[in-house]
């Protein structure tokens, strides 16, 4: 039964993972890899640099709360391919960019339609097409993140040694319209109904209400969700965007370092499915006390002296907390709201996510400007995760009376 759940779903879980993946080449670990090589060609210092890519995706992220709600009004198929044509088309603009403006334009473009737009719609439909299974079918689509934080940096530094930094961006415009735009149309091509599972109506939430993004902003829960919810964000785009600092100051090898990064996707894979099954099992708001807990674990770890050992079990403990949270996070908005607006409600959640990706990098770097590394910070980092997850407790239950 549950493996005729995937065979007769394939196209459409297919269609998730394959957004997810793609989103890639606008997420931090991947931008990040061109920093280097983008500050020599423009002269920019680091924080000129970290300045750009704050201002790049504040401004996605505003964007995103309005062009998120398109997937409400827009047949998914038609809205994925126009996202991914632009994306291209950023890409290739990226390599291209010989002044400093057009670098902004295209690093805001790339932000907006990978880290912004890819991941919505992904997650998107998977909360619109899925109802019984949702956990399940979030858990499949969100293979695609680890899959590509395993096998991209790789590549990636592999490419920009071979045919150049520039020449990388191409290559990955190439990747974009000829192999995901194809690959989404066919796997989009058979038409499936947006109330996907059960009796043909939207899935209603709360209070056995169809909820509308006004509702969810006037309501306690929303407000009293976000601050643990952006922890994941905050804290995982700020492990990443400092591993460089953190390298240097621990005296690490990045070489060495890189061995993490299989180990976590792999981490994240097997988390993410358990965590799908005991949505389905037991439902999405029971898990809020207890997911962010390896993450303040993972930070403790950071704060230790050692080697490059360090690094690696920060990274792998920090996996289950990635795991797990990415599938929470596709299946608890439409269970607490209901999928009839969905879109627009997660537009703005996953708006709430890319400023906690940008405002991260630049508290952390101003503090290790005043003299605090980051791994003396990670202790404050836990503490977030643990008093989020003391927090979590009391809602959690309150949320799980009010559910239908």
């Amino acid at each position: 039964m549950k493996t005729a759940f995937y065979r007769q779903n394939a196209p459409w879980l297919g269609a998730g993972a394959v957004l997810a993946v793609s989103s890639s080449f606008g997420q931090t670990y991947f931008i990040s890899l061109f920093a280097g090589d983008i500050r020599g060609a423009f002269g920019l210092s680091d924080g000129q640099w970290g300045g750009l890519y704050t201002i790049a995706t504040l401004a996605s992220a505003a964007l995103l709360v309005q062009g998120g709600r398109l997937a409400d009004v827009m047949p998914l198929r038609r809205l994925m391919c126009w996202i991914v044509l632009g994306f291209a088309v950023a890409c290739f603009a990226m390599g291209a960019a010989q002044s400093v403006p057009v670098l902004l334009a295209a690093l805001f473009a790339i932000r907006f339609c990978g880290q912004g737009m890819m991941t919505h719609l992904s997650m998107t439909a998977m909360a619109r097409w899925f109802r019984a299974n949702r956990g399940r079918a979030v858990a499949v689509a969100i293979m695609g993140y680890p899959v590509g934080e395993a096998v991209l940096p790789p590549l990636t530094v592999w490419s920009i040694t071979l045919i150049g930094w520039r020449g990388t961006w191409w290559l990955a415009a190439c990747v974009l319209l000829l192999v995901v735009l194809p690959t989404l149309w066919r796997l989009m091509g058979q038409p499936r109904s947006p109330e996907g599972e059960g009796d043909g109506l939207m899935a209603a939430g709360m209070l056995a209400r169809h909820w509308s993004r006004r509702d969810m902003l006037r309501h306690w829960s929303f407000w009293a969700l976000l601050p643990g919810i952006l922890a994941t964000n905050f804290i995982g785009t700020c492990v990443f965007f400092q591993q460089v600092h953190v390298a240097q100051t621990q005296g690490w090898s990045l070489a060495r370092m890189a061995a993490a990064y299989p180990l976590y996707a792999m981490v994240s894979v097997a988390a993410a499915f358990v965590a799908g099954h005991l949505v389905d099992r037991i439902g999405a708001v029971r898990l809020l006390p207890v997911y962010l807990l390896p993450m303040a674990v993972a930070m403790l770890i950071l704060r230790q002296d050692g080697s490059e050992a360090i690094w690696i079990a920060t990274l792998a403990i920090m996996g289950l907390t990635t795991g797990v949270s990415s599938t929470l996070y596709g299946t608890i908005w439409p269970t607490l709201y209901g999928t009839n607006a969905i879109g627009g409600i997660k537009a703005v959640i996953a708006s709430c996510m890319v400023m906690a990706t940008a405002i991260g990098p630049g508290l952390t770097g101003l503090a290790i400007d005043a003299g605090v590394p980051f791994t003396a910070q990670a202790p404050v980092l836990a503490l977030w995760c643990v008093l989020a997850s003391i927090a979590f407790w009391p809602i959690s239950r309150r949320l799980a009376r009010a559910l239908p």
